[in-house]
C-alpha cells in the first residue's frame, strides 16, 4: 500500500520514467522511505497491469527507448482511497534495532558505550543527509520534516542511553 500510494503520488505531479522517479526518491525522500529500484520497478508493472498507470514508450536520440508512466483516471480514484486510508490510521512504530538494549547488560557498560556511540554516528548521519534535502513546494516537505524531527528524537534519546551506560562504567570502576 505504502509503495503504490507514494508512486501514485509522485506521478499525480508529472508523468515519470522509471529513473526519474528512483532518482527523485533517491535523492530526496531517502530518509523517508528504504524503497529500492528492483521493487519500484516491479510496482510501476503491476500499477500498469491494474490500469492505475499507462505506460508510453519514448525514444529520444540515439537512445534506448524507456517508458513514461502517468497516472490514470483509475490510478487517481486509487491514490485517493488510499491517501484516505493513510491519513486516517495510525500504525504503531516498531524499533528492531532497539532489541540489543533489552539484553545490554550481558556486556560490561564500558563496551556497550561505543557500541552505542557508533550507532550515535550512524544516525547522525542520517539526520545530516535529512537536514540536506533541498525543500519540497507542498505538503510533501511535511514527510521530509517528519523525518527529521524523529531523527533528532532519536539522536536526543540515544545521548541519554550512552550517559546511562558511560555513568555505569564509571560506578563500575570505583
Amino acid at each position: 500500500m505504502d509503495t503504490t500510494l507514494l508512486l501514485l503520488g509522485l506521478l499525480r505531479r508529472s508523468s515519470m520514467y522509471g529513473y526519474q522517479l528512483m532518482d527523485f526518491i533517491e535523492h530526496n525522500l531517502s530518509t523517508c522511505t528504504d524503497l529500492k529500484k528492483p521493487t519500484a520497478y516491479l510496482a510501476l508493472e503491476r500499477l500498469s497491469q491494474r490500469g492505475w498507470v499507462s505506460e508510453q514508450e519514448i525514444r529520444e536520440g540515439r537512445r534506448p527507448p524507456r517508458k513514461v508512466y502517468t497516472i490514470t483516471p483509475e490510478g487517481e480514484a486509487e491514490f485517493k482511497r488510499l491517501l484516505t486510508i493513510n491519513l486516517s490510521t495510525y500504525t504503531p512504530s516498531k524499533f528492531p534495532q532497539d532489541l540489543g538494549l533489552a539484553f545490554a547488560d550481558a556486556l560490561p557498560p564500558e563496551q556497550v558505550t561505543p557500541l552505542l556511540e557508533r550507532r550515535r554516528e550512524m544516525l547522525q548521519a542520517e539526520l545530516d543527509t535529512a537536514r540536506r534535502t533541498p525543500p519540497h513546494p507542498g505538503t510533501l516537505q511535511l514527510l521530509v520534516e517528519h523525518s527529521i524531527v524523529h531523527l533528532v528524537s532519536e539522536v536526543e534519546w540515544l545521548d541519554k542511553v550512552i550517559t546511562h551506560f558511560a555513568q555505569q562504567a564509571s560506578e563500575d570502576k570505583r
